[in-house]
């Protein structure tokens, strides 16, 4: 039977369907299936879609979260075996032909990043995707297609791989990228790159992605990517329409072992990042010195909201998570306003360590 009474509905979570006789039903199913330590998280989602199916009872709406639910349930099972492997996303064009000095840099592009124990992530078509699978080779690669009527298939080195995904939605494809890659590179393309060249740039300007290497590589004497920058500092920089500090996320070069450093360095010293509370916990694999915390108060304060910058031990939070436990942490009350003051504050933790 059933355990209906009071105390039990106050144990589920805030977010419910409306009706207690569903939410307990809710309860139970959740329990039967799982019984793990994310059960109120698997309650709110179906929830949520009790809730979608009475509140908009559209069928082309139900059609379109079903399927987006599924893309990321299947990319994410894909991804889970690799999670600890660093991952860098290279953009570029499709049309790319093979004897292109551009289709060259993607090629050595892979395999450098490959040789550093990075996997690389493309879109998993022809061009500069197909070229950066060759560079880095099929087993230290991982494909986020999209179906499209009018492109080629996936690229023959990915195509039968178990790590190819192929998505419907170019949200969900997005999302994966961003979500499973740890830094970025981006070689000439068309509307395509320029589309994820911005919306990566406004993720990170933003804070809604971590901070991560973004490099602009040309092939060697190629002027593609400097005529990008010269576009955003003339018509958005001039006109303060971004700041510059936001030109710091970016690196541009036409230089294979320049990028691959660029990429690789961003995590000499800093690991990751987490807010805890009103604090942005970042994690390092060196111990911070008072000089260098010292450096950071002076230099940075401007991104402080309250307080300083302090050397502290794991959080209870992230020991219960099992977090990054062995690293060590600087915390301090970030304004969140100011992620390229971030990016650059990451540089010079990195710079602190030879």
């Amino acid at each position: 039977m059933s355990d209906s009474s009071p105390s039990a509905q106050n144990r589920l979570p805030r977010y419910r369907s409306g009706d207690r006789r569903v939410d307990q039903q809710i309860a139970e199913l959740v329990e039967l299936s799982a019984g793990g330590e994310h059960n109120d998280l698997l309650f709110e989602m179906i929830v949520s879609a009790i809730r979608l199916n009475r509140e908009n009872n559209d069928r082309g709406d139900l059609k379109l979260i079903n399927a987006a639910l599924k893309e990321l349930r299947y990319s994410m099972g894909v991804f889970a075996p690799y999670r600890h492997a660093r991952k860098l996303s290279i953009f570029g064009s499709a049309r790319t032909p093979r004897d292109h000095p551009n289709y060259a840099a993607a090629v050595q592009l892979g395999a450098a990043i490959a040789e550093r124990d990075w996997m690389v992530i493309t879109g998993a078509g022809p061009g500069i995707m197909a070229a950066g699978v060759e560079g880095a080779g099929s087993e230290d690669s991982f494909g986020v297609g999209i179906t499209l009527p009018f492109e080629e298939k996936a690229a023959p080195t990915i195509a039968d791989d178990p790590k190819l995904i192929n998505f419907k939605y170019f949200f969900t494809r997005k999302l994966t990228f961003m979500k499973e890659s740890h830094g970025y590179a981006l070689l000439p393309g068309g509307f395509g790159t320029l589309d994820e060249s911005f919306e990566l740039l406004t993720l990170l300007q933003t804070g809604k992605t971590y901070p991560a290497p973004v490099v602009l590589l040309d092939a060697p004497g190629g002027d593609y990517w400097q005529g990008w920058y010269d576009f955003v500092t003339q018509q958005l920089l001039s006109d303060g329409l971004i700041s510059a500090d936001d030109m710091s996320f970016v690196k541009l070069t036409d230089s294979v072992d320049v990028a691959v450093d660029e990429i690789c360095n961003f995590y000499r010293n800093y690991h990751s990042m987490r807010f805890v509370g009103r604090r942005l916990v970042l994690r390092v694999e060196h111990e911070p010195s008072d000089e260098l915390l010292a450096s950071l108060n002076e230099d940075f304060s401007d991104i402080i909201a309250a307080g300083q910058y302090e050397r502290i031990e794991i959080t209870p939070s992230e020991l219960d998570d099992d977090d990054e436990p062995e690293l060590h942490r600087i915390a301090f009350e970030f304004n969140r306003r100011h992620y390229a003051r971030l990016r650059e504050l990451i540089n010079v933790l990195n710079a602190a360590v030879s």
